[in-house]
């Protein structure tokens, strides 16, 4: 049997199939470096001992850079590479929240997710919360860190796959 981290790779590529999509972020070494430049807890998880059962992906952004990714004029790719570093930002995107399946409806990623939002606030003004849901349960993560957080969100039109 694969280890959580093999098994959280394998639902990465069946959740998103990001290298079969240029519109969405393929996370690779390249891609961790620079988040990790951005804020170190743009990349969050939780485990369980046996390795990691959740993982949330959050960028922090301009807020001109976030409604251009809103209205489809950029791609998540160009919404990362076109961040600037050092700077103060104004919007999250969540990226990616990853469970495997027998962690589900614990509230783990609720947990690690809001625990990575205060972080990345405490550094910087966020004042919006925005996405592009693959997921009803990244939807309604989504609503729910913002509501809890008192963020203003805004939503991608979403891709929803089941």
């Amino acid at each position: 049997m694969a280890n959580n981290f093999e098994r959280m790779i394998q639902l990465a590529g069946e959740v998103f199939a990001a290298h079969n999509d240029p519109t969405q972020l393929d996370v690779d070494e390249e891609v961790m470096e620079k988040l990790q430049k951005i804020h170190p807890a743009t990349l969050s998880d939780y485990e369980d001992g046996d390795g990691p059962v959740v993982w949330i992906l959050l960028i922090p952004t301009t807020i001109d850079l976030m409604h251009q990714f809103v209205n489809g004029e950029i791609s998540e790719t160009e919404l990362l590479n076109k961040t600037p570093l050092h700077v103060q930002y104004g919007a999250l995107y969540l990226c990616s929240a990853l469970v495997l399946p027998e962690y589900r409806h614990k509230g783990l990623a609720t947990k690690v997710g809001l625990e990575a939002i205060q972080h990345i606030r405490a550094d910087h003004p966020i004042e919006y919360l925005f996405t592009w849901s693959f997921s009803r349960e990244g939807a309604e993560l989504a609503r729910l860190a913002a509501n809890t957080e008192g963020l203003k969100l805004l939503e991608r039109p979403a891709r929803i796959k089941n």
